[in-house]
């Protein structure tokens, strides 16, 4: 059974997602955390196809340092992946998530490696 705190961050996602959508010229960059793990997709909603992923849990992932370190990386990671499918232009989906902490660190991160949102 979901949780209250379940239950407002899945409303929330349904109020996000009515707006928010991707395309495969500017594909949506979604983000997933679990209490240890953080995975990011752009995701073409219009063909329902993900065009690339990144996450914490990778093969080779260094995870040193604090979840948030970990976030940065992988926002690092999806922006390099972007980049070599020619994608500079996403849409940010928190999917629900305050827009702090990890989340944050996450989208600062690809911003500064080049995706434009």
């Amino acid at each position: 059974m979901a949780t209250k705190k379940d239950l407002r961050r899945l409303k929330i996602k349904m109020r996000i997602r009515k707006r928010v959508s991707g395309t495969a010229q500017k594909p949506r960059l979604t983000v997933f955390r679990s209490n240890k793990e953080i995975y990011a997709q752009l995701v073409d909603d219009v063909n329902r196809v993900t065009l690339a992923a990144a996450s914490s849990m990778e093969r080779g992932f260094q995870k040193s340092g604090t979840k948030t370190d970990v976030a940065t990386l992988v926002g690092k990671s999806i922006a390099e992946r972007a980049k070599e499918k020619g994608i500079e232009t996403v849409v940010f989906d928190r999917n629900g998530y305050l827009y702090h902490g990890r989340v944050k660190a996450l989208a600062d991160s690809a911003r500064e490696n080049g995706l434009k949102f």
